[in-house]
């Protein structure tokens, strides 16, 4: 029995030492080591980031959307029509924007390297409008979308001077809230939060897709 106990006591002690408090028994463990999986306290310092400054709302939603929805979609060549993979990316879109009524969101215009910068600029503002008016289809107010800017091909993803469907493409982003909403002006973003539990956005019928040509460009 002694000789039990002491193997016992070296075998907590190496494990104290080293660190690696899984090798404890769960009596000795610390209080909720066994289930925390490492995130506790995460939603607690989420929440003190947004009062103090910290994490600014904006961002905090960015960043959600980015990784909840695909925020870019592709086009054919000198083309501003939405084919059927473009709509059903911007109907999984709609969906998280219909979500959240106070936010506004900015539809960047994207095109490749052939073409001149004039052209390749109206392009992609065509590309960047033709979102905005299916998203608008898709239930969101016309008043919280903005097309207003075409990066032309000044950014592409894939570097070439030839043609690529990857940067023939818009891009969705979060850019702020809507002013005055009233959602927003008492402060209380957890309602925002707090609705996301409570429904769920329902998508809207989808339609064909808006067909908008060009004449020479990427």
């Amino acid at each position: 029995m002694f000789k039990k106990l002491a193997a016992l006591a070296l075998l907590l002690m190496s494990a104290c030492s080293d660190g690696d408090s899984s090798a404890l028994p769960s009596w000795v463990r610390e209080a909720g080591s066994v289930v925390d999986p490492g995130t506790y306290g995460e939603a607690t310092s989420n929440n003190l980031g947004l009062q103090n400054g910290d994490r600014t709302y904006v961002l905090s939603l960015a960043t959600r959307f980015a990784e909840e929805v695909p925020t870019m979609v592709n086009f054919g060549f000198d083309s501003a029509t939405l084919d059927q993979e473009a709509r059903a990316i911007l109907r999984q879109q709609a969906i998280w924007i219909n979500q959240f009524p106070e936010v506004r969101f900015k539809v960047y215009g994207h095109t490749d390297a052939v073409g001149s910068n004039a052209y390749n600029k109206s392009l992609g503002l065509r590309r960047a409008r033709a979102v905005v008016a299916y998203l608008t289809t898709q239930g969101v107010e016309r008043n919280r979308l903005e097309a207003v800017v075409s990066l032309g091909k000044s950014q592409p993803l894939v570097v070439t001077q030839g043609r690529e469907r990857k940067n023939r493409r818009t891009v969705t982003e979060v850019t702020g809230f809507v002013d005055n909403h009233p959602n927003i002006l008492d402060g209380k973003y957890a309602a925002v939060v707090y609705r996301e539990y409570v429904s769920s956005a329902v998508p809207t019928a989808s339609i064909s897709g808006l067909s908008i040509s060009g004449d020479s460009g990427g």
